[in-house]
């Protein structure tokens, strides 16, 4: 191609794929007129249908394939942001995409701002001026997000009765999460090995953002910025308890945003340790974070007014039954046998249930394997990644050294046994195993997955996908497949379990980093 290099042609690919988006958006968006009974065939038969669901399949598909096919070839750190914003800011001004959450929001903040308990009643109570914009599945449901987000809801209702500006608002609120990730994730990248310009270019430029996080305002947004946040304080000022108490009241505040991130808690309290693993310096130094993070949750609780009902709340998303979620899938596979023969047996309780235990005992368990275990027993087991101090991962080209915490190299077979890494991984298995699926958790582990390791081909392919699976006002396709999008994920979840348990009896255990004095000079301070 002469005179166009592949780096442009992949830039402004992607950019005509938001501005294709961007009209998708406004011909058939998330609009504040909600339509019942929408099908996707519906959607295609209706006006301008085919060149709405046309925009929508060949934005996304140039999004999605300017991103992958630059996955490995991002010149650097700039280019990664630039090329990002630019992707954006077609999708800024333009109505919702793919979801209808914010509206709810502005109604859960009009909620709370009349002085109702969101978390004990639905929008309808109010009822909120803008209920008929609302999915009818969310009127009469408490509001499942932590007291944090209910303040800047409220704050925002309270502040002007527009609908389009408080939509503005929650938007920039998105915006900023994103620019937080985007300040942060480098230190941690740097830290792991793994390049900041690759990192900052999947963790971000994938469409997942721009649709979802940006154009949806997802509240998502801000508590990835919030837990990136904390976990790059921890690991740029290691050993200072101000740091310690300021990354977990950072992960604190994070949970009091979405309660999903309460699950990289006890990894950064492992993380917070200046040698290897012993239990009294778990509680010297992992209890700091800790403490940090409950006194953020308690002291946002108690401001917002409303009480802790707001961690009862958190079982309100389990309502909608969809094959994107593995658990369910597997429920839903399962209950399809007895109806060959005639009969009728509901799984998905049991399979949802199932699920979740899982978890419970698989992020115990890579708790427990993420300890950082001492240099010479690590040598004297012969297990590999077990440098011989801390602190410093493996040279990348183009960025400055890394600081703090025991680096683990991204392409080793450390995968998961780096309490950072583990974090990742918890919230994939979060992701996995949880009752309800929608696309922007996927989001979740995203930026994690990108500062953390380089081996995520597979992970990136289902983002990818995910990219997808709802069309531009909010329609999910899996509700419609069922069958058989059902036996095909329950097939890929028995190929997943497979491929988890290989690696996690090959996994070898990560060093413990270089002891950190208690005072003294550090990395990032020279």
């Amino acid at each position: 191609m002469s005179g166009v290099s592949r780096l442009t042609i992949i830039r402004y690919a992607g950019f005509a794929g938001a501005v294709l988006l961007a009209v998708a958006a406004y011909l058939g968006g998330a609009l504040v007129e909600l339509e019942i009974g929408v099908t996707p065939l519906k959607i295609l038969r209706g006006e301008h249908g085919p060149l709405i669901v046309g925009l929508w399949l060949v934005g996304t598909a140039l999004m999605t394939g300017a991103w992958w096919s630059a996955r490995d070839g991002v010149p650097s750190t700039r280019w990664a942001l630039v090329t990002t914003g630019l992707w954006l800011l077609p999708l800024l001004f333009a109505p919702p995409l793919a979801s209808r959450d914010v509206y709810a929001y502005a109604c859960q903040g009009a909620t709370y701002a009349a002085g109702f308990n969101p978390y004990e009643q639905g929008v309808s109570a109010l009822p909120c001026p803008w209920l008929d914009s609302i999915s009818r599945i969310w009127r009469d449901t408490p509001a499942p997000y932590g007291p944090l987000f209910v303040l800047i809801a409220g704050g925002v209702a309270a502040a002007t009765d527009n609908l389009t500006t408080i939509i503005a608002t929650f938007r920039v609120i998105a915006v900023l999460g994103v620019g937080l990730t985007a300040a942060t994730l480098p230190v941690l990248a740097r830290r792991c090995g793994v390049s900041a310009g690759r990192a900052l270019w999947i963790g971000l430029a994938c469409p997942l953002v721009a649709i979802h996080l940006v154009s949806g305002a997802h509240n998502d947004s801000l508590m990835i910025g919030l837990v990136l946040a904390g976990f790059a304080l921890l690991v740029t000022r290691p050993g200072r308890a101000w740091a310690m108490v300021g990354a977990g009241a950072l992960l604190g505040l994070a949970v009091a945003v979405k309660a999903t991130a309460g699950v990289v808690v006890p990894f950064a309290a492992l993380l917070a340790l200046p040698a290897a693993f012993r239990w009294r310096d778990l509680v010297r130094y992992g209890g700091v974070v800790v403490a940090g993070a409950l006194g953020a949750m308690v002291a946002v609780t108690l401001v917002a007014g409303r009480g802790f009902g707001w961690i009862a709340g958190l079982s309100s998303s389990g309502d909608t039954v969809q094959w994107s979620s593995p658990p369910t899938a597997v429920g839903q596979t399962i209950s399809y046998v007895p109806r060959i023969f005639g009969g009728h047996f509901d799984a998905i309780p049991g399979a949802r249930l199932a699920g979740m235990l899982v978890l419970l005992v698989f992020l115990i368990a890579l708790w427990w394997r993420a300890r950082p275990a001492d240099v010479a027993e690590g040598a004297s087991r012969g297990e590999a990644g077990a440098p011989a101090t801390g602190g410093t991962g493996p040279a990348v080209p183009g960025d400055a050294a890394p600081t703090g915490g025991a680096a683990v190299p991204a392409a080793s077979g450390d995968l998961g046994r780096d309490p950072l890494t583990a974090a990742a991984i918890a919230l994939v298995a979060t992701v996995a195993l949880s009752p309800v699926f929608h696309p922007w958790y996927l989001t979740w582990p995203l930026a994690l997955v990108a500062a953390t390791t380089t081996r995520l081909r597979w992970f990136l392919g289902v983002c990818a996908v995910a990219c997808f699976l709802v069309m531009p006002d909010g329609t999910g396709l899996p509700r419609y497949t069922k069958f058989p999008g059902a036996p095909l994920m329950t097939i890929l979840v028995v190929l997943a379990g497979i491929q988890v348990w290989r690696w996690w009896r090959t996994a070898p255990r990560a060093a413990a980093p270089a002891p950190v004095p208690a005072h003294g000079p550090e990395a990032g301070d020279r």
